[in-house]
């Protein structure tokens, strides 16, 4: 069996900047081992997976260790791939997810993700928060992730996690979050429960962030740059219950899969 593959480099228009993805069409489902491995064998923080059935494009997202709810590089990835490689004649792209209907639409090469918004809110702290960054937060939540506040931008970007205390925690993952120098906000998003240490351009955590910083900022569109190694760049919208997150992509590999079923 041979399947087309597509690399990209999602919320930049830079190769080897932004969180690169992997995209592969298919034309119908394979066994959930079977993605899982392939997920697996790909080696990125996301492979999302897209069948076009009657109903509609069914979106699917694999770390290499598991299926998650949510990818917003992923999905940003999947809708470049759509439009540039596949011609895709609609501004607007919905997908079908696990986390519901999910839209992208897209103008002059500006993609425009449509999720919805997660709440943190006050939860128990955990001792591995308090001591696994060598920084104490000013402030914890949780979400789908914990939310941790730190003072700075500088003190972001210099954090060293001790991923085996994150790994003990009950949640997805942590996001570390300042105020920005040139941006409104910065973040890092770390994740060793789902095989991910470090992700470069988090989508999913920034449906957190939007909210938490629109009330913390009283302001409800943003822009924001996750600082990781790669780096990338956002811009946010609070729009109700719905966060509207905005970037570029570049395509850096094309290919094929050729599996041995």
């Amino acid at each position: 069996m041979i399947l087309p593959i597509f690399q990209v480099d999602a919320f930049s228009e830079h190769q080897f900047k932004g969180n690169p993805a992997a995209v592969m069409p298919l034309q119908s489902w394979l066994a959930d081992d079977v993605l899982q491995q392939i997920a697996a064998e790909n080696n990125l923080s996301e492979t999302a997976f897209y069948v076009e059935e009657d109903d509609g494009i069914h979106l699917r997202w694999f770390t290499p260790a598991t299926e998650v709810d949510l990818c917003g590089h992923a999905t940003l990835a999947t809708a470049w791939v759509l439009v540039n490689e596949y011609q895709f004649e609609h501004d607007e792209i919905i997908f079908k997810t696990r986390s519901g209907l999910l839209k992208v639409r897209h103008l002059n090469g500006l993609f425009e993700l449509d999720f919805p918004v997660h709440h943190a809110k006050e939860c128990e702290v955990k001792a591995p928060l308090l001591t696994a960054f060598g920084e104490t937060p000013l402030e914890i939540l949780a979400a789908d992730d914990y939310l941790l506040l730190f003072k700075d931008e500088t003190t972001i970007k210099e954090l060293k996690p001790n991923f085996a205390l994150l790994a003990q925690l009950p949640l997805r993952g942590v996001i570390a979050t300042a105020q920005g120098d040139k941006v409104d906000f910065v973040s890092r998003w770390f994740g060793p429960n789902v095989g991910v240490e470090e992700d470069p351009v988090t989508g999913s955590a920034h449906t957190v962030l939007t909210p938490y910083w629109a009330h913390k900022l009283d302001k409800t569109l943003l822009t924001a740059t996750q600082v990781s190694k790669r780096s990338g760049d956002l811009i946010c919208e609070l729009k109700g219950e719905r966060v509207l997150i905005s970037g570029r992509a570049s395509l850096y590999l094309k290919g094929e899969v050729r599996l041995a079923l």
